[in-house]
């Protein structure tokens, strides 16, 4: 089971502690060079460009490839997930050139989260059509399969048009896993079909308990090496209460999960960053002491 972290700070979703909004670059070195350390598979970033005041998913969204572009130069191992990627907000061809860059600059750590996107007064702010975002969205996956990693990239398909155009650099890795969000079983389909995993809203968020998740997934013939991206449906508490985070990731594990998006119970950073030392010794990360 590889082990990837949903980043503090980078956004003020969900129930946060206190020292989380008064977090500046300082604290983002400490945690993410401590988790590059102690070899959690990845951390995430969050998009949105911009939200009306007093949205209840928060209004604090960093930026991922400002964000990442700048924890890369900084790390060595771990990947960078942005998690997710809203397709209707942008041009294939721009999150293309962008997260290529991001590719090649960090030496192929990039797995794209990308979605289809629910909120309608952004796409709005930013004239972006809504009503047929979810076949724009799966025409823009695949031209974003055809201008990821090569320098001259074509597509011709029902909304994305481009031939011949040149993305450098471009991404380094042949292909750069892309892991598509949503907690339906429409969006799980966009994921067999069009992806390399899938990456569900956690319980919180309507996405699948442990008890429909197999059956949902029992639906489809998985691809070889297709991931299934669960965030427990609980934060863990690996110094309090390992026993319980071991059969939680265990029982994740049983349900189809090939990858677990980590939340621990933190009051500060102190505690934060005891919590990642004793997940990793409990699952058996590989760390670099």
């Amino acid at each position: 089971m590889r082990i990837g972290l949903s980043s503090p700070v980078l956004a003020d979703s969900g129930p946060r502690p206190p020292w989380e909004a008064e977090a500046g670059v300082a604290e983002l070195r400490t945690v993410f060079t401590t988790a590059d350390r102690l070899g959690y598979e990845f951390f995430t970033c969050p998009e949105h460009v911009s939200v009306s005041p007093g949205l209840a998913r928060g209004e604090r969204f960093y930026d991922p490839v400002a964000t990442f572009s700048y924890l890369a130069a900084i790390t060595e191992r771990i990947r960078f997930l942005p998690y997710v990627l809203v397709l209707g907000l942008h041009h294939p061809l721009e999150l293309a050139k962008r997260y290529g860059t991001l590719d090649h600059l960090s030496g192929g750590r990039v797995v794209l989260g990308v979605g289809v996107g629910n909120l309608e007064e952004e796409f709005a702010l930013l004239g972006r059509p809504f009503a047929d975002r979810g076949p724009r969205a799966d025409d823009a996956l695949r031209a974003l399969r055809a201008s990821l990693s090569v320098r001259l990239a074509t597509y011709h398909g029902q909304y994305y048009h481009f031939t011949e155009q040149v993305i450098s650099p471009h991404a380094v890795q042949e292909k750069v896993p892309i892991w598509v969000g949503g907690h339906s079983r429409r969006a799980l389909r966009r994921a067999v079909t069009l992806g390399d995993g899938w990456a569900p809203a956690p319980v919180t968020y309507r996405g699948p308990d442990l008890e429909t998740l197999p059956r949902m997934l029992a639906e489809h013939d998985l691809p070889e090496g297709f991931d299934v991206v669960i965030t427990p449906p609980a934060r863990l508490d690996p110094t309090g209460a390992p026993e319980a985070a071991l059969d939680l990731v265990g029982r994740i594990g049983e349900a189809g999960a090939t990858v677990v998006n980590l939340v621990v119970r933190h009051r500060d950073l102190a505690e934060y960053l005891d919590q990642l030392a004793a997940a990793a010794e409990l699952f058996g990360l590989d760390r670099r002491d």
